[in-house]
């Protein structure tokens, strides 16, 4: 069994305060920490264009990003997988995620596709709108999932996109990139901005009290050949607790203690032995397996990692 953990490693300015406050709150967490061998990975979203839960799903499914590409690439190729969508192997896959994009006071701010709602009904709407501009923009589209449309990009434009989670958590500006070559991409998406700012899919869905849909993001660029072939391992997937990763984002650690402690109490303790375990930050990925103690600690009994060691990112 797996547990992933999104959230759960805090900034290094509060981890040493927050680990005693672990130990007290989450007593079956903090065993497990102290007998678990820790693999530490950097995954910086500066440097993976994707946030660190992402990119450790990238590693799991074996993602090999070429030269010139970054690790987010492959992540059209793993929502392929995931949902079952036919992709040719060899292909380079992009995707456009449907999205809400706002004012901010940082520029813009972006809502993903997966918090908005989407009906297949809205979705197939809003492609219909915007097939005739799409037409002689360079690109091509036909629609994916709900979410999200499948892209062709013009040869020479080939992009380094940033997901559009991390874009939820960061800024629009950060990733909007002005360079020349995105120009016909920039022009297609203020195009649709424009197109649908009064569509009937927004009209109906603001009199719902819900965002309008009034953006694509792109995405992916990588070949689903670039996974490796689906391990046994996918077939049980592991489980995905997030109740901390929302206290995490606004960095609200008294929230953050009260969910670890309702996980620990209502799932960690009911289980006979320690999981294999992810832990994932704003900037690294932990995972914990059971350590095997070697001769002196059997014999001197126990085993006990000093876990504090690798919990605050200074270390």
């Amino acid at each position: 069994m797996q547990i992933v953990l999104p959230g759960a490693l805090p900034d290094a300015a509060i981890a040493q305060e927050l680990a005693s406050h672990l130990e007290k709150n989450a007593p079956h967490l903090a065993t497990w920490l102290a007998g678990a061998q820790a693999d530490i990975i950097p995954a910086a979203p500066a440097d993976t264009f994707c946030t660190p839960y992402e990119y450790w799903l990238l590693r799991r499914h074996g993602f090999k990003a070429n030269d010139s590409q970054r690790p987010s690439a492959g992540l059209a190729a793993v929502q392929a997988r995931n949902t079952g969508m036919a992709a040719a192997a060899d292909a380079p896959l992009w995707l456009g995620q449907l999205v809400h994009v706002a004012p901010s006071r940082d520029g813009a701010a972006m809502i993903p596709g997966g918090e908005l709602e989407i009906t297949p009904e809205e979705s197939a709407a809003l492609f219909d709108s915007a097939a005739e501009y799409v037409t002689g923009s360079g690109f091509t589209a036909t629609p994916f999932d709900t979410l999200h449309w499948r892209l062709t990009p013009p040869p020479d434009y080939q992009p380094a996109c940033a997901s559009p989670a991390l874009v939820s958590i960061t800024s629009v500006n950060d990733w909007w990139t002005q360079d020349a070559e995105g120009r016909p991409w920039r022009r297609l998406v203020n195009e649709l901005q424009m197109l649908w700012f009064d569509h009937p899919v927004n009209q109906q869905r603001e009199s719902r009290g819900l965002r309008p849909i009034n953006s694509v993001w792109l995405y992916g660029g990588a070949a689903p050949a670039q996974l490796a072939a689906a391990p046994a391992t996918l077939a049980d997937p592991p489980q995905v607790l997030r109740a901390l990763h929302g206290p995490a984002l606004v960095q609200d650690w008294g929230s953050w203690l009260q969910e670890l402690e309702k996980l620990d109490r209502e799932v960690f303790a009911s289980l006979n032995a320690m999981p294999r375990l992810v832990l994932t930050g704003n900037n690294r990925i932990v995972e914990l397996t059971p350590a095997k103690p070697g001769f002196l600690a059997r014999l001197f009994g126990g085993h006990k990692q000093n876990w504090r060691r690798w919990w605050s990112a200074h270390n």
